[in-house]
């Protein structure tokens, strides 16, 4: 039976390889959740594009300040020595270079870890890039979480965007719900499949050849 992990599960597997004292941005939607699994102890700074350094999540059964809030307006709490800032000074943080990793979203990463993740290109309808152009120039790391396909089936990991581009060949590393897959030189290589994944199964819903280490593969 296919292997799948769940969201909660995605979000603690990308936390896991963000290493102590680093400074991170969660993207809008699935990517912000990944704020649930850092532990205090390992001090991981995260930002967030509207004016925030040291994020945390709530507690269990801590009261919302209705004036902190993360990107995606959702309630957040500020770590101790955390701080507020004018959203000029947050772009700057991202374009310059001072971020060690992002996490974002996306319809689509490309064979060459080109990412598309702003806009489906459907007429008349509205879209909002964000920070999402200037995170995926200006950190040093940019990972995806998303989900393998999608809602129709078709794969998400693609020989070429067929949608708008955020960023060209930016991706290093992609989180699904079936797997763990860094991209390279020498094309997507698969680091760690969810419980019950066979290769033949994740080759199946990829569109790019997927390389594997021997085991994996047998």
């Amino acid at each position: 039976m296919m292997g799948k992990w769940s969201r909660q599960e995605m979000a603690r597997r990308v936390a896991r390889d963000i290493p102590p004292g680093a400074y991170v941005n969660l993207g809008i939607g699935l990517p912000v959740t990944v704020l649930d699994h850092f532990k205090p102890e390992d001090e991981v700074i995260v930002h967030s594009e509207n004016g925030i350094l040291g994020m945390r999540a709530l507690g269990q059964g801590e009261a919302a300040d209705p004036d902190v809030a993360n990107a995606a307006k959702q309630p957040v709490g500020l770590v101790q020595g955390g701080s507020y800032f004018h959203h000029a000074d947050s772009f700057a943080m991202m374009r310059g270079g001072h971020l060690d990793f992002c996490v974002l979203g996306a319809y689509q990463v490309s064979a060459a870890g080109d990412l598309a993740n702003w806009s489906l290109g459907h007429g008349g309808v509205a879209t909002a890039v964000g920070g999402a152009m200037d995170l995926a120039v200006g950190a040093k790391a940019v990972h995806v979480l998303m989900e393998h396909v999608t809602r129709d089936g078709k794969p998400r990991l693609v020989a070429k965007c067929t949608l708008p581009l955020t960023g060209s060949g930016v991706v290093r590393r992609i989180y699904t719900d079936l797997a763990v897959i860094d991209v390279t030189p020498d094309g997507m290589r698969v680091r760690e499949m969810a419980h019950g994944m066979s290769a033949a199964q994740l080759q199946e819903l990829t569109g790019v050849p997927l390389h594997f280490e021997r085991q994996e593969a047998e």
